[in-house]
């Protein structure tokens, strides 16, 4: 009797594990359909985009009086925002405040007019990014699918976080770290695994689609890594915290410009207008064109030769401004060039080498500016390979430390204080953080 109901037990267990392993089936199926639709439409919005900003930048460099249009140009796509945008312009914070609270709505239309109000930016001579536009299209594709196949809101967050991948993977041909980044990104300190494998197909789907309409994308080299001695690691410790220093600054600065242009023109068209004057005076001023656009230049200069030691200060200050006063554009790649400009300038302070620094200096600010340490070290290791990983890991650690709790993408929730000693009220975002500590 004992040994029947022995063998039946084992019955009932072999049964059991067999329906577990055949949801786990379906839904690896379901989400591999679900991320390829998903990566495949991000993929080829993505190869087109990157084509268009191939254009915009070559046909800016080729007729210079083209900047004078940035004031015009900036005053359109403020103008379509405020008339047809609705919560478009609330940008990546409107896909991140989705995830964290399911509420809100992200509308399609959210795609073309990032497209557009990006191109604009970079025609006429803004200085601003591209992942942003890649983040919002992906996004804005996935919401749309996700309601087409009327999905509920846990199924909805993770279709958002695939868009997210899929978007930030094409558009820097990373996408090991565009999958982490959709992980990431949402809440400081937590990440959500049961969207690993979604994230990941959509990511690797959009890469793969991107690279088929023979886009390249920019590869960097460190020209000479140091070995791990008890000075070097002293050395990449000082340039870590003020990589983490410096992504603050940028943040904070980018901030305050939106909050007082903000309040200071209650036209957005009026503002952009403004903000494009101030861009063209900023250039007269300097007497280069270089901070201009991506700056992708001085991002090359930074790796194999030497760079003006204020260059990421100015890049600061123009991106700061371009999107402080209502341009569209992304964040990240003006972020790699401050870095890698920055750790330029302190290479001959530290008595390194300057590809370096620059290689630990494009991964440290972009690390403390988006709080995201691990999507910023795979970064590195595509980017670079895995010579000097230790490095890598160990600057993007730190920066994010002593970037504080600050970061651009404001609606970020602050799942787990930076350290125990700072009380963070549950729930807080970094916006809210930031009105309660200047209150």
């Amino acid at each position: 009797m004992q040994k029947s109901n022995s063998k039946i037990l084992r019955s009932i267990l072999f049964i059991r594990n067999l329906n577990i392993s055949a949801i786990l089936g379906i839904s690896f199926l379901k989400w591999f359909l679900i991320s390829a639709v998903v990566g495949s439409l991000t993929g080829s919005i993505m190869a087109l985009f990157l084509k268009s900003l191939e254009f915009a930048t070559d046909f800016r460099t080729d007729n210079p009086w083209i900047l004078f249009l940035l004031p015009i140009g900036g005053a359109l796509v403020s103008f379509l925002y405020s008339k047809y945008g609705k919560n478009s312009s609330k940008g990546n914070n409107l896909i991140i405040d989705k995830i964290n609270t399911s509420k809100d709505h992200i509308p399609l239309r959210m795609a073309p007019l990032v497209f557009l109000g990006t191109f604009i930016t970079h025609l006429f001579g803004g200085s601003a990014g591209r992942e942003g536009t890649g983040v919002q299209i992906g996004s804005s594709i996935a919401e749309s699918i996700g309601k087409l196949l009327k999905l509920d809101k846990m199924d909805t967050k993770i279709i958002l976080m695939c868009g997210i991948s899929s978007g930030f993977g094409s558009i820097f041909g990373t996408p090991l770290a565009g999958t982490i980044f959709g992980l990431e990104v949402a809440a400081l300190g937590t990440m959500n695994y049961i969207s690993l494998i979604p994230c990941f197909f959509s990511a690797f789907i959009g890469n793969l689609v991107t690279e088929s309409f023979n886009v390249h994308h920019a590869h960097y080299s460190i020209l000479q890594i140091p070995d791990i001695t008890y000075i070097i690691v002293l050395k990449v410790i000082i340039a870590a915290i003020l990589f983490g220093l410096a992504s603050k600054l940028f943040s904070e600065l980018t901030h305050k410009l939106k909050e007082v242009f903000s309040s200071s023109f209650e036209n957005a068209a009026i503002k952009s207008f403004i903000g494009g004057i101030i861009i063209i005076a900023f250039t007269y001023i300097v007497g280069t064109r270089d901070y201009l656009g991506l700056s992708l230049p001085l991002m090359s200069d930074s790796f194999i030769g030497h760079v003006s030691p204020f260059a990421f200060l100015l890049k600061i200050i123009f991106t700061s401004f371009t999107l402080g006063t209502g341009f569209q554009g992304g964040e990240v790649t003006p972020l790699f060039v401050i870095g890698s400009t920055f750790g330029n300038a302190l290479a001959s302070i530290l008595n390194v080498s300057p590809s370096f620094l620059a290689a630990l200096g494009l991964i440290g600010v972009f690390a403390g500016a988006t709080n995201a340490p691990i999507t910023s070290f795979i970064l590195g290791l595509e980017m670079f390979g895995s010579t000097g990983m230790e490095f890598m890991f160990m600057t993007c650690a730190i920066s994010y430390l002593f970037s504080g709790h600050s970061g651009i993408y404001t609606s970020q929730k602050i799942g787990i204080s930076k350290s125990r000693l700072i009380k963070v009220p549950k729930e807080s975002t970094l916006a809210s953080y930031r009105k309660k500590k200047n209150a």
